[in-house]
């Protein structure tokens, strides 16, 4: 099974909401789809960021690819309704290096 990392970075909570309710947003989007094998979150150039690492069932290379970022921008719309977010990356792990999708 290929694996898929998506980050994507956030730049506010919307009123009423928690920040621990991005990531589980986040985790819950990804998982009615695919097993999400961690979640981390990182300050990069002080803007908050999430990252996700998860797998996609076995296909044609494209078709995988496709999902990946299908799964990555459903996982932002969850995340939207509790946050502001930023850029969206989508990465598939390749020989051990991760490349951009």
């Amino acid at each position: 099974m290929p694996s898929f990392q998506t980050k994507l970075k956030i730049t506010g909570l919307k009123p009423g909401n928690a920040p621990e309710a991005v990531m589980a947003a986040a985790v819950e989007a990804l998982e009615t789809r695919h097993h999400v094998e961690s979640n981390q979150l990182d300050i990069v150039g002080g803007v908050p960021q999430i990252s996700l690492r998860f797998t996609v069932g076995d296909r044609d290379y494209s078709g995988e690819n496709d999902e990946a970022r299908t799964s990555a921008a459903m996982m932002r719309d969850a995340v939207e309704r509790v946050a502001v977010t930023g850029s969206l990356y989508v990465l598939r792990r390749n020989r051990g290096r991760w490349a951009p999708v």
